[in-house]
């Protein structure tokens, strides 16, 4: 059962506790490892797993691996291998002009805020009321008011880029955000085909 238990932990790359967890919660584990009945008791203790491995030491679970290998002699090498070729959703967002324009404001709001930058204004509502506005940019109907709220946040950001450029040298801080700035600076200006 132990022996079971260790290649389970090896094939499924969990942790003691959690195959010793997983005994419980599985069905197909104990009969993996040849129990006959499902049992609501768990088979073991994760510490005696751990002194087991520790008995047998690396070359003990080495020979236990190739002796599971063996057992199935050829039976166990496949000339071909199916693999699932399922797609999966990445979880990617692809930038936009829109979602820089409102990364660029709120990261200089952030650096204004960590500076402690007077400002006379943040355009924190104004950029929540923008972002509403711009979600239906591909609709043939709207497509002239998304366009208008796309100018509206780059020139929000080019206000608050030159306050802070302005504010900063007091603080000694301007060379350290130079860098940020010059990049803001060109995705503000890029146009469609760059």
């Amino acid at each position: 059962m132990i022996v079971g238990l260790l290649i389970l932990k090896q094939l499924e790359n969990l942790c003691d506790e959690s195959v010793v967890l997983q005994w419980k919660r599985n069905p197909y584990y104990p009969a993996f490892c040849g129990m006959k009945e499902f049992q609501q008791k768990l088979p073991c203790h994760s510490t005696e797993r751990v002194y087991f491995r520790k008995r047998l030491g690396a070359e003990g679970v080495d020979w236990i691996f190739q002796m599971s290998v063996g057992l199935h002699g050829d039976s166990a090498l496949e000339e071909a291998v199916q693999v699932d070729m399922t797609v999966h959703e990445k979880n990617i967002t692809y930038p936009t002009n829109s979602k820089l324009a409102i990364k660029i404001i709120n990261r200089l709001n952030k650096i204004a805020k960590a500076h402690d930058v007077t400002r006379r204004r943040t355009f924190v509502k104004e950029v929540k009321s923008l972002r509403l506005a711009i979600r239906h940019f591909r609709h043939v109907t709207k497509r002239a008011k998304a366009k208008r709220t796309l100018k509206r946040l780059r020139i929000i950001a080019g206000i608050l880029l030159r306050k802070l450029r302005r504010a900063l040298p007091q603080y000694g801080l301007l060379e350290r955000y130079q860098r940020d700035f010059l990049l803001y600076e060109r995705i503000l200006a890029q146009q469609p085909k760059d």
